[in-house]
């Protein structure tokens, strides 16, 4: 079958039939949402002429505009809901680019490393712009838990790189890479769900609302609860990493 008498329906059906492998460290909301919404987007833009670099265009477009949003607008209930909104389609387009590549066979070491570049900035610039967002628009400026983006910045960082060198270095030795050794299962992506990138995305929709006594917005609530499942994630892949990197 030809590309172009690929219909929306048709481009959709073949990239279910097409998807990565389940990774064994992949979250419930990537694999069983974000993927899904990826491949609707990644469906309308093979129709449109897209290339996967737009597709990564279009993620970032996405993404910085709900983090400038965040920093710019006052904290109401409305900036959180436009501001998640946002996020949530950068990263469903996120996954789009590599659908797209695989549907049209247009990808590229270029490619991948633009993909990768955007999410670099997109998950340090994120957690830095809510303590922006806090200290000019909330009233928490001698407060501690102005430290938790600052926290959740540098363990989201470390987490990506980790897992980016992870796969280069098993690459470099003859390995597989996560997504190839595939391995993942339902109560697995479940039990990861809340080191999961779209549910830091999702929480957004709490910011603006008032707190309780000398409780925060309900906001920083869950963020810090998102942020001690990432630090634990962490800790722990660490330990397991290192000891991979032992045997090759």
């Amino acid at each position: 079958m030809h590309e172009s008498r690929l219909t929306v329906r048709q481009a959709y059906a073949h990239l279910a039939r097409a998807q990565k492998g389940h990774a064994r460290g992949a979250p419930a909301y990537s694999v069983y949402v974000n993927r899904r919404l990826g491949r609707i987007l990644a469906a309308w833009a093979y129709t449109r002429g897209l290339t996967p670099n737009m597709a990564t265009g279009i993620s970032a477009a996405h993404t910085f505009l709900g983090i400038a949003l965040l920093m710019v607008l006052p904290a109401v209930p409305l900036t959180g809901v436009v501001v998640a909104v946002l996020l949530v389609l950068g990263y469903a387009w996120d996954s789009a680019d590599g659908q797209i590549a695989r549907l049209t066979g247009q990808g590229s070491p270029a490619g991948e490393w633009l993909d990768h570049f955007v999410d670099a900035i997109k998950i340090s610039s994120l957690h830095l712009s809510v303590l922006i967002a806090a200290w000019f628009h909330m009233p928490l400026r001698d407060s501690w838990w102005l430290l938790l983006p600052l926290l959740f910045s540098v363990v989201a960082t470390v987490t990506f790189f980790g897992m980016l060198l992870n796969d280069l270095i098993k690459s470099s030795h003859g390995g597989a890479s996560t997504h190839q050794r595939g391995g993942g299962t339902a109560i697995r992506s479940l039990l990861l769900l809340p080191t999961d990138f779209g549910l830091v995305c999702l929480v957004f929709v709490f910011w603006g609302y008032p707190g309780w006594q000398h409780w925060p917005s309900p906001f920083f609530i869950l963020y810090g609860l998102l942020l001690l499942a990432a630090s634990g994630f962490l800790l722990l892949a660490s330990v397991k990493w290192f000891r991979e990197m032992q045997k090759l």
